[in-house]
Parts: C-alpha cells; structure tokens; sequence
C-alpha cells in the first residue's frame, strides 16, 4: 500500500495476541478478522494491509519489501539474522528457548549430538559452552530425537513444559527468552516514518501500560 502499511502477521497464537493488542492500541479491525482464511486482509479504514504466513517467514517477507513491518518472535530473528530494524518488544506469546532430553543422561563424549529446528541458535548456544556438536536440522516432533536415539540433547521452543513431560524428557538449561517483536525493513522505516512512528507509538502506549509503565522506548535494534 502506497499510502499505509503492509503488516505481516504470523499465523497461529502470535496472531490472536497480536491483534488484541492492536485493537487495544485502538485499530478498528473487523470481527471477521479473526476467522478470515485469506492471506491477504485489507483494513482500508485504517489504511493497512495484513499478509499472513508461516512464523518463520515473517522476517523474510519484511527484509525483501513485502511487508513494511511484521511481528515476530525473538527465536526467529535470532535464527534468520535477517537485514530488519527490532523496533519494540510487544511482551505477547511468552516462551523461552531451550536444551532438553532425556532425564540422568550424559552427552556423547565422542560425537555430541543436538537435533533442533534452530541451527544457529544451538551451534553457537554450545560453542559459547566450549562444546562441539554435532547440529541435526528438523523440522518438526524434536522430541522424538533423544527418544530414538537419534540425538543426545534438543533445543527447542518451551512454552509450558507440557509436551517435554508427556514424551520423558527434562529441561537441562534454558538458552533465551522469547518474546514477539515488532520489525520494519529499513527503506519503509525511511519512507514512512509517520505511519511507522504512529503504529510504533501507539503499541507502546499499550505495552507499557499493561506492564505497569516499566518499558521504554529505545533505539532500534540491527540485525
């Protein structure tokens, strides 16, 4: 949109915490929002157009100009390392990452492995332990790795814990907080800084309320 903004949106519960908070912020988002199966949603009342797609594309989508800004989670800008600004921290979808496996196991002295669907997160997590190992990429069921003897350890995403409990394993060390963040690709943050200041602001307003005042705004973040 020439004249507003294009926001991708990461599908899943991201989303429904994302758009309860921009309608806090005061965003006139239609009902029919939450329940639309398209891709693309126009809010031309507001001037802003949504894209929705998979979590770890977000980053992508607003790096290469497809989306002026997006919301996505902190464990994947740490993954993709993409070229975006970090503009604020909304404090929605609370998880954290971390190394689990199997409880009173030892990791491979000779061969060390780690499955995860983070490689970079894992590889440099264990060469800041002074450890080498080696990383399997999956993609999806992480907990099936320890479990058929296909990893010693996993890193992964920890919401509740529950699913780590449900297949037997334990949590050995937490690696990073995990929280959503809103991201702008760095020519929409020169070319639009009004609207970008404006939704920035207004989000804020929210965040900072809800967490009883304690954040403030700080400079944006290079990746």
């Amino acid at each position: 949109m020439k004249n507003g903004l294009t926001i991708a949106m990461p599908k899943g519960r991201i989303f429904e915490e994302a758009v309860e908070l921009l309608r806090k912020a005061g965003y006139k988002l239609p009902q029919e929002f939450d329940e639309s199966r398209k891709l693309i949603i126009d809010v031309p009342e507001e001037n802003l157009r949504f894209i929705l797609a998979k979590p770890m594309d977000v980053a992508t989508y607003v790096e290469h100009g497809g989306a002026d800004v997006g919301i996505a989670g902190k464990d994947v800008l740490l993954e993709e390392e993409r070229d975006v600004y970090e503009l604020l921290d909304l404090n929605i979808s609370y998880c954290y990452l971390a190394v689990a496996g199997l409880p009173d196991t030892e990791m491979n002295d000779v061969a060390p492995r780690v499955a995860t669907k983070y490689p970079k997160v894992a590889e440099a997590y264990f060469r800041e332990q002074g450890e080498q190992v080696e990383i399997i990429t999956l993609n999806g069921s992480i907990e099936l790795a320890p479990l058929i003897g296909l990893a010693d350890r996993i890193v992964d995403i920890v919401s509740t814990g529950r699913t780590l409990k449900e297949n037997g394993l334990v949590e050995y060390e937490k690696i990073e907080d995990v929280t959503s963040r809103l991201i702008v690709n760095p020519v929409s943050y020169r070319m639009k800084d009004v609207f970008i200041d404006e939704l920035v602001a207004r989000l804020q307003e929210v965040v900072s309320y809800e967490m009883g005042g304690l954040l403030k705004n700080e400079n944006p973040t290079s990746y």
